[in-house]
Order: structure tokens, then C-alpha cells, then sequence
């Protein structure tokens, strides 16, 4: 594989100081080896339609544009690199989305909306609707491939601590708690959203989901949609609903934190969890200092954010956002859906 230029964000500025520098960027992140027609897939017969030299054209309504605009020879249909991803339609300058996406890409804890808001301009529901555009391009493609070998998972709850509630918050959340049967107190994060991560011990790649609960049942099956189980070693702690699928497994081994056991050695392997428990250190910091709130509706966006970056840790600046630019075809979010309006 060859080894990708690693850039800076002076070096990006220097790059990318007009629109259409910003579009002759992207195509090379996208489409390293020429364009390609979004809408028939076209290689061969495009052809492009600006001045040779990519600066701005005249549109039929007789305005200037710098937007590069290609023609494919085989539908007849134009098309930009924007088109048919998650930045179709936008009107922010695509420079803005260059470096908010090389911010995203490289920020250990994220980038909040209203950070985004600040640095570049925009109102408060452009930036958070940018925002989520990138997030959702993060998401791991339906085609990903299922997890095998050696498999890591354990459950986390996000949400906040009751004690620090304000009083009718508080109060509300009490008159719905729910008692667990032969128990005067509710099970341990019923006030929160449960979280499955599982993280494959070779590759390093990890993905989370937002789960109901955290019996055997949606554990079987959460675990089911990403492992071919026949194949796979489930490391886990001591909860109980692991149990359920071990019959199915290649291979169960599991930890008892009750007892401070975070780590075992079996047949000269180590066996811990430890791995998905720094994910959530990080996941819980970055949620509670940099974006403070974020709702059960939007949550799996910013799971998908933290098991992107955490997935390409191994990569410089660079590298993960040429990765994420192969990703953005095919990922259209428009505002009404995102907001349920």
C-alpha cells in the first residue's frame, strides 16, 4: 500500500484557497484514480466542463460558479464530486467542509457543533446538521464483513447520574423506576441507554450499537448481526447474558471484575476486556466534556464517529480522511428525517 502524504491544517489552508481548489481536493481524496459517474459508474467517457485551467464557469442562469462539474458520456448526465453523498445540495462553502472534516478526523474528543458554529461561521442548525452529515458518512457500510476469531465485548450505559439531576428531573425519572422482581431498588442503568461494543482483538476495529437492554436475548442477537458465531471467541466480564449464546461460540472465556480480575492468562493467551473498557473511558469523556448532551435519538451517529476514529487509530490525519471520503457516496441525510419533522 503506498504511504499517503500527511498534511497539516496550514498546508490544507495553503491548498484549498478557493472553492474550486476545494473541488479539485476532494476529487483527488475520492476518486484517486479519476472520476467516476455517480450515476451509471462510468470511468471512460467523462468529460469536464469548466475551462481547462478549473476556474469558474458560467451556469445556464448566467451566474459564476467555481463548482467543477463533469458530463458522462454514457447517461449524458452532469455531476460533481458532491454529488449523491452526504454533501449534495449543501450551500456552505465545500472549503468549510474540507476543514471541518479534517477536524473531525483528527480531534481525539470530537468536535461539537457549536465549536463548528464559532470557527467557521455558520448559524447553530447548519453547523449541527454539518455535523451529523460527517457522522453519518462515518458509519461502518452495510456490507461490512462479519467479525471472526477473536472477539472482545462488553456493555456500557450512557446517560446522566441522578445526584446531579435538578430536582424535577430528578423526580420525574423516580416516579418511573422500575423495581427488578424480588428487589426494592431498579437494575443497574435503568435510567440510561445501554451500549454493546465489540471489538476484534486483530484488526482493532470496533463497533457499537444502542441496545434495549442487556438480557441474553438482544445480546444474542446484537451479537449475531455482527459474528459469525461458529467462528468466533467471545471475551467478555462476568455478566450473565453472555451465557446464552456460549453453546453457539467457538469459544467463551470471560473475567470477573466483581472479584477484581481483569486480566487471566489461558494456554499462554491473556484474557481481558480491557481494550473495550478504554474505549469507553474515552467515549464517556468526549461525550461529557466536549459535546455535554447528546439524545438516545442521535446517539448512534456519535458511536459511529468514536468507532471510526478508533477503528483507523493506526492512521495519520490524512490517511483517515481519505478513508472517510471513500465512504461518503451513497450517504445522503436531508434535515426532516435527521430531525423526525
Amino acid at each position: 500500500m503506498a504511504r499517503t502524504e500527511q498534511i497539516s491544517v496550514m498546508q490544507l489552508v495553503d491548498r484549498i484557497r478557493t472553492t474550486s481548489d476545494a473541488y479539485a481536493y476532494m476529487e483527488q481524496l475520492r476518486w484517486p484514480n479519476g472520476p467516476v459517474c455517480p450515476h451509471c459508474h462510468e470511468t471512460a467517457r467523462l468529460y469536464f466542463l469548466n475551462p481547462a485551467n478549473g476556474t469558474s464557469r458560467k451556469t445556464r442562469t448566467g451566474s459564476m460558479s467555481q463548482r467543477r462539474v463533469w458530463k458522462c458520456g454514457a447517461c449524458r448526465k452532469q455531476f460533481s464530486v458532491t454529488t449523491g453523498t452526504v454533501f449534495h445540495g449543501s450551500k456552505i462553502d465545500l472549503r468549510k467542509w474540507l476543514f471541518v472534516i479534517f477536524e473531525m478526523c483528527a480531534s481525539k474528543n470530537g468536535v461539537s457543533a457549536r465549536e463548528v458554529e464559532r470557527k467557521y461561521d455558520l448559524t447553530p442548525k447548519s453547523a449541527w446538521f454539518m455535523t451529523q452529515r460527517i457522522r453519518e458518512a462515518m458509519k461502518a457500510g452495510p456490507l461490512a464483513e462479519m467479525m471472526t476469531g477473536v472477539v472482545i465485548a462488553d456493555e456500557t450505559y450512557i446517560g446522566g447520574r441522578l445526584p446531579e439531576m435538578n430536582k424535577k428531573r430528578r423526580k420525574a425519572l423516580n416516579a418511573q423506576q422500575p423495581m427488578v422482581p424480588g428487589s426494592r431498588t431498579a437494575g443497574p442503568g435503568w435510567n440510561k441507554t445501554s451500549v454493546l461494543s465489540l471489538i476484534d482483538q486483530d484488526t482493532g476495529e470496533v463497533r457499537s450499537r444502542v441496545v434495549p437492554d442487556v438480557t441474553g436475548a438482544t445480546l444474542r442477537k446484537a451479537i449475531g448481526e455482527q459474528c459469525d458465531l461458529a467462528t468466533t471467541t467471545l471475551y467478555t466480564d462476568e455478566h450473565k447474558g453472555y451465557k446464552t449464546l456460549a453453546p453457539e461460540l467457538a469459544g467463551h472465556e470471560s473475567v470477573n471484575h466483581k472479584d477484581e480480575q481483569y486480566a487471566r492468562y489461558r494456554n499462554g493467551e491473556v484474557i481481558t476486556t480491557n481494550a473495550a473498557e478504554g474505549y469507553f473511558s474515552q467515549l464517556k469523556r468526549s461525550l461529557d466534556g466536549t459535546h455535554h448532551h447528546v439524545s438516545v435519538r442521535h446517539l448512534p451517529r456519535y458511536l459511529a464517529e468514536f468507532d471510526f476514529r478508533y477503528s483507523t487509530r493506526k492512521l495519520d490525519d490524512s490517511a483517515r480522511m481519505r478513508r472517510l471520503m471513500g465512504q461518503v457516496g451513497d450517504r445522503r441525510l436531508t434535515y426532516r428525517p435527521l430531525t423526525g419533522r
